[in-house]
């Protein structure tokens, strides 16, 4: 009796976790923000179209809303990676999503008031293309910052399929509000979900990050970022075949796709529904990568492009709607094969102090030469014929592909063990998420 009474009780049961231990509080609150514009952007985007249709525009001038768009966004993206390596990226962020709030608000007003004008749309696209400059950078530095090395591929995989998820949705759901509430209330609540994620980030803990040590000027830092880009092999020879292929895969989907569907497929439905299938395989990719951790990355990466040929091809052909959209969903899949294995070498590689520099100079090689490729898709069609342009597009994509396979470090570079982590210590991206900060 009496050794029972003075046995200690038996400790509390340990509360449930809402989430893994991996997403910690800085990791969610980028998460749950990410999905609220993502889902927002991808309907307003179909809004931004119907509203130029709608005050009397063709699709040249659509055209030129989206590329007023694109060319900021390029113009800036530099300078964005730069900032956001000078000041606590979570400020960036902030006010880029002010700048968009603002913008898009503005873009809303315009369309509900009647009448907009060409111009109008154009400079509010511009604006809204330069706080996305100054985002892009920025988040991509704070998501990298956010989880350890050893939950790096599972936590981007799941942010990945969020994003994809988000991007599904809002595509469905922004082309039923245009056609229920019309194209500038859509707007209105693209400019609102920027408010939403903008307080969700003014959240975040950067405490278990060191200060930024200013440079000596932003072109110094610029010039700083671009030596670590140069200097590293694998990372700007990766850049240079996406400067190709996210180019030809833009003029295949955004310029020939609709007009084979029209011609050959039957409407804007079946093309709806192929997009659709690749929607759904980067889901299921980014469920893939969560479980897959491939040893060699950037060798699973490259190898996963090649599929992106697929879809060109499968164009010029062109083969049944139910080939294309088998195509378009493997297409999906093995996107998020390289992406995930992608930011993780990243993540594995690049100082965090330089991680914004070298995503805004992966950014700006990825969209750099889409508005060329998309302006140059018609006049290639009226040259050389449709069935070849496409052809074409799947040849690039193979032999960018192919070329850098011959790179050593993109064949050989690994994956890391996890750094091993002392006693009661906790990884510098957890420990916000631990003390509650």
């Amino acid at each position: 009796m009496t050794s029972a009474a003075a046995s200690p009780p038996p400790p509390a049961p340990a509360p449930p976790r809402r989430r893994p231990a991996w997403a910690g509080r800085n990791y969610s609150l980028l998460a749950v923000a990410a999905f609220v514009t993502t889902l927002g952007a991808h309907g307003a985007l179909i809004a931004s179209a119907f509203a130029v249709l709608d005050a009397g525009g063709d699709g040249g001038d659509v055209g030129l809303v989206a590329a007023a768009r694109t060319l900021f966004l390029v113009v800036f993206l530099l300078v964005g990676g730069a900032v956001a390596d000078r000041l606590p990226r979570h400020h960036v962020m902030v006010a880029a999503n002010a700048l968009n709030f603002l913008s898009q608000g503005a873009f809303a007003l315009l369309i509900l008031q009647g009448d907009p004008k060409l111009w109008q749309m154009m400079a509010l696209s511009a604006l809204g293309g330069t706080g996305q400059a100054f985002f892009n950078p920025a988040a991509e530095g704070m998501l990298m910052a956010s989880v350890s090395g050893e939950h790096a591929s599972r936590a981007f995989a799941m942010f990945r399929m969020g994003m994809s998820g988000a991007a599904v949705g809002g595509a469905a759901l922004g082309g039923a509000m245009v056609a229920a509430i019309g194209p500038g209330w859509v707007l209105a609540v693209d400019a609102a979900a920027f408010v939403v994620a903008g307080a969700l980030r003014m959240f975040l803990d950067v405490s278990h990050i060191a200060p930024r040590v200013p440079g000596s000027g932003l072109l110094s830092d610029m010039r700083d970022g671009w030596r670590e880009f140069i200097g590293r092999p694998w990372l700007w020879t990766i850049v240079a075949q996406f400067s190709v292929v996210v180019a030809v895969v833009g003029a295949a989907e955004a310029v020939f796709g609709p007009l084979v569907a029209r011609d050959e497929l039957g409407g804007a439905g079946p093309w709806g529904l192929a997009l659709g299938a690749f929607g759904v395989g980067t889901i299921l990719g980014g469920l893939l990568m969560m479980r897959w951790k491939p040893q060699r990355l950037l060798f699973a990466a490259t190898l996963s492009v090649f599929s992106l040929a697929l879809p060109s091809a499968a164009l010029a052909i062109p083969v049944p709607l139910p080939a294309l959209v088998a195509v378009m969903f493997v297409s999906g899949v093995t996107i998020e094969i390289f992406g995930v294995s992608w930011i993780t070498a990243l993540h594995q590689e690049i100082p965090e102090e330089k991680l914004s520099r070298v995503s805004a100079y992966d950014w700006f090689g990825s969209v750099a030469m889409v508005p060329l490729a998309t302006a140059l898709a018609g006049p290639a069609e009226s040259a050389f014929g449709r069935t070849p342009s496409l052809w074409g597009c799947a040849a690039l994509v193979v032999v960018a592909t192919t070329a850098v396979l011959f790179v050593p470090d993109v064949r050989n570079l690994r994956r890391r063990p996890p750094a091993p982590v002392a006693a009661g210590a906790l990884p510098a991206a957890q420990k916000a998420d631990a003390t509650g900060r």
